[in-house]
């Protein structure tokens, strides 16, 4: 079995190889679900009427994961993670974890419960929603939270070929036609870190800032704008922002979905990235817009 050799592939289609056509793997297909969350998957097609359940993509060079639910594999070990990082070892819930806890009388004087995607609800202020909040709380009293930003990459053009192919279970899938939408991560993905983070360094309770939790593959293209140089710091505070990077382990047997392992660990100043971000050091130099409008212009 085999795809068509092509700098372009799906590579996960509900949480498997779309060659994949063991019973466990066609059982996802089947319920439209997400292995990751265990629910439903939301990766609609533009009209709501078809799931695509695509996780990953390749294109030349690397994978990338385009839906934020892979990065939420082993009861979302990424969120424990940063929990681990920010309030160490306190015990971690999610909501339906921690109320019932509360309802047997079990709750432990200390603990950290997880606000969010499938958990309890998700945060809302000004028409603007935040992923995660990890709330520190000590004997009944919120004593600290921190914010996590989750983000993939969406897609440009369709893969809907490749995609028919692989539900029909195929042995020869066609090459995909998709893109990625790279503008995005300056057109709306540093811009909504920035006004985030802005947010959570405004409050009393916050201490550790904001997290953002990214495949390494995007976080590679957020470089090419703010430069990898960034200066890092080892203090945390309200205007730390800390990036936690992912990419998908080797491919496994039939039946069994890859891993997602942890790459980088980042640690700057909201201030740092801000200014990288209005000043890049990629920007382009004076001329090159003079050039391009006298060029379209055919002036001299």
């Amino acid at each position: 079995m085999s795809r068509k050799k092509s700098t372009k592939a799906l590579l996960e289609v509900f949480g498997f190889d779309p060659l994949d056509h063991t019973s466990i793997a066609r059982q996802f297909w089947k319920l439209s679900a997400c292995p990751f969350t265990k629910k439903s998957c939301t990766k609609y097609d533009h009209t709501r009427s078809i799931c695509y359940g695509t996780c990953s993509v390749t294109n030349s060079i690397e994978n990338v994961i385009i839906c934020p639910n892979r990065l939420y594999e082993q009861d979302y070990l990424a969120i424990q993670r940063v929990s681990e990082d920010a309030f160490g070892g306190k015990e971690f819930f999610l909501f339906d974890q921690y109320i019932k806890h509360t309802i047997d009388g079990t709750l432990p004087s200390e603990c950290v419960v997880a606000l969010g995607h499938n958990s309890g609800k998700e945060v809302k202020i000004t028409n603007m929603s935040m992923d995660w909040v990890l709330a520190y709380i000590k004997d009944g009293v919120l004593l600290n939270y921190v914010g996590i930003e989750v983000q993939s990459i969406d897609i440009t053009g369709n893969y809907r070929d490749a995609w028919y192919a692989a539900k029909s279970k195929s042995n020869d899938i066609p090459a995909a036609q998709h893109g990625l939408n790279w503008a995005n991560v300056h057109k709306r993905l540093i811009p909504q870190i920035i006004r985030k983070s802005l947010i959570y360094s405004k409050s009393n309770l916050v201490k550790n800032g904001l997290y953002f939790v990214v495949p390494d593959a995007v976080y590679k293209r957020f470089e090419n704008i703010i430069g990898a140089d960034i200066p890092q710091t080892q203090s945390v505070n309200k205007e730390t922002i800390t990036v936690h990077t992912y990419d998908l382990g080797p491919p496994q047997p039939f039946g069994r979905p890859r891993k997602l392992i942890p790459c980088r660990s980042l640690r700057f100043t909201l201030a740092e990235f801000s200014e990288r971000f209005i000043a890049g050091p990629n920007l382009p130099s004076s001329s090159v817009l003079d050039n391009k409008i006298k060029n379209i212009l055919a002036c001299s």
